[in-house]
C-alpha cells in the first residue's frame, strides 16, 4: 500500500512524507524529485523554458507510474491533484492524506524559498490564497484523510497520520513500526 501526500506548496508534504516513511520503515519518494532527475535539470528552470502545460503533462506520466509500482509514502507536487487523471489514480492507488496548511502559514514557511515558481510573483501571500481557493476542493476530492497541520510539530503530525491510518484500518503499526 501507498500513503500518498498531497497539499499546498509548502505544505510540508515531504519533510512529513520523509518522517512517517522512515516510521514505517518504508521507501519514501517525492514526485517532483523523480521530474527533476528524468529532466535533468530543476522544475523551475523547466517551467521558464517549458510553461506549466509541459510540465503538468510529464508530472501526470510520473504520477502514473508512481502510484503503479511505488509501495510506501508518495510525496506530490502541490499542482498534482489539478488534472482530474491524477486525483483519480491518487484515491484508487493509495490511502491519500490531504496536509491542509493555511495560506499564512504556508507563506511563513516558504517565503524565502525561490525554488518554488509559482510563487516567485509580486504578491507570494496572495498567489497562495488563490491556490487554496482553487485547489482545496480538489484536495479533498482526491483524499482519504485531512489533517490540519496548523501549529503541531512534524513529530506530533506523524503521529496523529499514524493513528488515523491505523484506526482506519491501514496500518498494522506494531509490525511496521517497532512499536
Amino acid at each position: 500500500m501507498s500513503i500518498i501526500f498531497v497539499g499546498l506548496p509548502g505544505s510540508g508534504k515531504t519533510t512529513i512524507g520523509r518522517q512517517l516513511a522512515r516510521r514505517l520503515g518504508v521507501p519514501f519518494v517525492d514526485s517532483d524529485h523523480v521530474i527533476e532527475h528524468r529532466l535533468g535539470c530543476s522544475i523551475r528552470e523547466f517551467f521558464a523554458r517549458e510553461g506549466e502545460t509541459s510540465f503538468r503533462d510529464l508530472e501526470e506520466q510520473v504520477l502514473d507510474e508512481l502510484t503503479q509500482t511505488q509501495q510506501g509514502v508518495i510525496a506530490t507536487g502541490g499542482g498534482a491533484v489539478l488534472r482530474e487523471a491524477n486525483r483519480r489514480h491518487l484515491h484508487e492507488r493509495g490511502q491519500v492524506i490531504y496536509l491542509r496548511s493555511t495560506p499564512e502559514d504556508v507563506f511563513r514557511r516558504v517565503r524565502h524559498d525561490n525554488a518554488r515558481p509559482l510563487l516567485q510573483v509580486d504578491d507570494p501571500l496572495g498567489r497562495l490564497r488563490a491556490l487554496f481557493e482553487a485547489r482545496d476542493p480538489l484536495y479533498r476530492e482526491a483524499a482519504h484523510f485531512v489533517i490540519e497541520t496548523g501549529r503541531p510539530s512534524v513529530a506530533m503530525l506523524v503521529n496523529m497520520i499514524c493513528m488515523q491510518l491505523e484506526l482506519a484500518g491501514h496500518l498494522p503499526l506494531k509490525d511496521q513500526a517497532g512499536s
